[in-house]
């Protein structure tokens, strides 16, 4: 965990995606590989957030699909 990092839990997806968006620009205005390479594991570790979230939730909606549908299609 980045010591700059937030508590992801209380944070929405688009508040997440915006200050992405906002360390990424901020990444491109500064000439410091420090700052950068700081910038970078903070990025990472909202990226890594964000695919978790979505990932729960893509397997959420996978376990709650309508399984009516597997029944009417028949491979023989």
């Amino acid at each position: 965990m980045h010591p700059l990092g937030l508590n992801f839990e209380s944070m929405k997806d688009g508040e997440l995606e915006n200050k992405m968006q906002d360390l990424t620009r901020k990444y491109f205005m500064t000439h410091n590989p420090d700052l950068q390479m700081q910038i970078s594991n903070l990025l990472d570790a909202y990226k890594a957030e964000l695919q978790t979230r979505r990932s729960r939730s893509w397997q959420t909606e996978y376990q709650n699909r309508n399984k009516e549908l597997d029944n009417l299609i028949k491979v023989n």
